[in-house]
Parts: structure tokens; sequence; C-alpha cells
């Protein structure tokens, strides 16, 4: 079976994430008897230095015939102000919205190895901490209306970010994510503001209805500033949170130093078909692009996502997560999960580990 699968490195350490992530898929096309045909393709900073924006219309073409992508990172200070007015950021948020990808999958999994890189005690920890935050995508207040009023003396009166959703788009997000839950331990937790926001307030109207097709799934309320204080003082009561797009943001960078390092967590961002588009969960590091420093693992988890998601190959991507798992058992680490008594490598040498563990 042949799958077409379009890169964007994009900025930053992207490049080399994506590079190790690629390594693993041939690995894996070798083992499973599967030919993968990749696209790269421009994102990011590096598409307005090439191609004069965040998102050429090449990139969009390519995307739309293939069966997956995987995105490395895109920023920098290079770019943070632009002719144009364009970003790097502009490039990620188009991509998705052009591409209708709803809703984003974010795992935080504890890996026992890992156990002492959590900034949280063991007792609070546990050995099986194990979190999936879906959050909305594609709407919100980074979607929203933004206005910044600037006078004569170039300095700002005021400015202005909506928040908007719709029914249909709660119902979407909330469907995805109570399917996942009966995937899981049933349970469901929806974060929101609803003491101060009419949108969070609609979201509850809105959970209330999409509960009654999931009679299984427990499921409660929790206002987000609360959420914030319980992902770090019991994190175990969680198993799915879905949540609107900043919310999600925030939340699931704060679960993913649980974890560890936020260098560990993949993401799935997905539509109403197979295509998604998969990317680790951290930024463009340009402080050590280049330098074979970043950890590569939660691109080439990302990879294994794209296996499940959108190729439908399981165990294949069960292979990739289980190589990870033997990586670190035998005592490997980067940097940001180094700790006493471990062995140091890099960025290629990871990545040539994991292949060598499938």
């Amino acid at each position: 079976m042949t799958y077409q699968i379009v890169t964007l490195p994009g900025d930053g350490i992207g490049p080399e994430i994506v590079g190790e992530a690629v390594k693993v898929l041939e690995k894996i096309a070798i083992k499973y008897n599967h030919q993968f045909k990749f696209n790269e393709q421009l994102i990011g900073g590096i598409g307005i230095d090439e191609a004069g924006a965040s998102l050429p219309e090449a990139t969009i073409e390519a995307c739309l015939k293939s069966d997956a992508i995987l995105l490395g990172a895109v920023g920098g200070p290079k770019w943070d102000t632009t002719s144009n007015g364009d970003r790097p950021e502009k490039g990620l948020l188009k991509i998705r919205e052009t591409l209708k990808l709803f809703a984003n999958l974010r795992p935080a999994i504890l890996y026992k190895q890992l156990k002492c890189a959590s900034p949280l005690k063991e007792e609070v920890i546990g050995d099986n901490l194990d979190i999936l935050i879906v959050r909305e995508l594609t709407s919100g207040i980074y979607f929203g209306k933004h206005e910044r009023v600037v006078m004569e003396n170039k300095k700002a009166t005021y400015a202005e970010d909506i928040e908007y959703y719709n029914v249909e788009e709660i119902e979407r997000i909330l469907k995805v994510g109570f399917d996942a839950a009966m995937k899981r331990g049933k349970k469901a937790v929806i974060v929101d503001k609803a003491n101060v926001l009419a949108t969070s307030k609609l979201w509850r109207e809105v959970s209330e209805e999409v509960a009654k097709e999931f009679p299984e799934v427990e499921y409660s309320f929790m206002y987000v500033d609360n959420a914030a204080m319980q992902l770090v003082v019991n994190p175990m009561q969680f198993d799915v949170i879905i949540t609107n797009n900043m919310f999600g943001d925030i939340l699931s960078d704060e679960a993913s130093m649980l974890t560890g390092s936020i260098g560990m967590l993949a993401s799935a961002s997905l539509g109403e078909g197979s295509l998604g588009l998969y990317e680790p969960s951290h930024g463009s590091a340009p402080d050590i692009a280049g330098q074979n420093k970043a950890n590569p693992i939660a691109t080439i988890l990302s990879a294994a996502m794209m296996l499940r998601y959108s190729l439908g190959l399981n165990a294949e991507a069960y292979a990739i997560e289980r190589a990870v798992e033997c990586v670190l058992d035998q005592g490997y680490r980067t940097s940001d999960i180094m700790n006493e008594g471990m062995k140091l490598v890099g960025t290629r040498e990871m990545g040539e580990l994991i292949c060598n563990a499938i």
C-alpha cells in the first residue's frame, strides 16, 4: 500500500525533528511492507522567505492531495515583524482552517521511565498518568474579530478580541471528546468560564444535549482557573478534558510539563475525514536549532498518531510507541529529559535508537 505524506519541516528545530520522524517511518515501511511517499513543502517563516507567504498555495494544494501531514514547528524572532504583516503563526492557523481540522487531540502521558523528570511529587503524579486534552481548533477568540485602534500619536487607545462560537462548532468538538472518552475511561470534564463568558454558557447548554448521546460517559464541568489548579494538585482525576481553543492551548502546555518535558508531547489535528495534521506540541526553539540538541520524540510519537488516525495502521503505530519506551528503558535521554545516571544523546542519535528498536 502506498501512502502520500506531506512533510512541513518549518522553522527552527523543525527540519531536524521531522527528519528523524521520517527515518522512523521509513523503518516502519520496510518492516511492514508499506510505501510512504514524502512530499516536503513550505510553511511558516521559511515560507515567507522563499515563497512570500507563511502558507503558500503550493503547500495547500499538496496537503489536499495527501493522506496525512507531518509538521515540525513554525516561528522565530527573525519574523517578529514582516513588511506585509504576515507571520509564521498565521500559516499554522490558516492550514488548520483551510483543511477544516477542528479537533486537536493532545495526549499527556507520563512514561514511568521519566517520573523523576516531572516537577510533581510521586504521590501526586501517580504511576499511570494519561490525560487526553481535546481542544477546539478553528474557532473561538483566535479566529474572532481583532481590532486595535491607533491614534495619530501612534499609541493605541484600545484593542479588542472577540470570542465567537456557534452551536455546530461546539457540538462537533464535544462529540469527538465524548467518543474519545468512550474508548478510554468513560470520564470527561468540560472546561469553561461559564460564570463570566456567554460563549461558555453556550458550551454548557450544548454539552447537556450532546451528553444524552453518550449515556455511559460520566461528565462534569470545571472552570478553567480551577482546572489549571487541579492539573497540578490532583492530575489523576482527569481522563478526557474537552475545551475551547484558547483554554485548550494553555492547559495542554501545562499538562505537558506534568510529564517532564513538552518535548514528549505529540498531537493530532483532525476534521471530518481521515486527513489529519500531526505535530509536536512544542515550538520551534530557535536557540537550539541546528545543534543536534532537540528532542525528536514528540514528533516521532506524532508520526505514530498519524499512522493510527489517518492511515489506520494500529500495529505500526504501536511498534513506534513501544520502541520509544524501549529506548527510554535503556536509559537514553536528550538534554530536556536528562537526569543523573542516564546516557545523554542528541537528536540524530535518539532517532537512530528508536529506529533500531522497531
